[in-house]
């Protein structure tokens, strides 16, 4: 029997249906608004949602002083569906 500790949190999420979602922020200096800035977010979400980005970008609105300028974001499901298909036949080689 496996531990419960010896399964890490991600593993778990992405079990649960969670993917790799990376999101590309772009946010304006708060002294030279004229500047962008960039920042990368990167954390297991649920497509097509995004509870955690979204929970992320209301914390960056209410408590970070660079006003967002764009979001990108990419998604990637890491556990997917075995892709199985039946043959017809068995092929035996000497």
């Amino acid at each position: 029997m496996v531990s419960r500790s010896a399964v890490s949190d991600d593993f778990r999420k992405q079990v649960l249906g969670y993917g790799l979602t990376t999101a590309q922020i772009f946010y304006r200096m708060p002294d030279h608004p004229s500047l962008l800035q960039s920042y990368l977010w990167q954390d297991y979400d649920l497509f097509p949602k995004f509870p955690a980005l979204k929970d992320f970008l209301a914390f960056w609105e209410k408590s970070l002083d660079g006003p967002l300028f764009s979001v990108t974001v990419a998604h990637s499901k890491l556990i997917k569906p075995a892709e199985l298909r039946a043959i017809d036949g068995v092929f035996r080689l000497h």
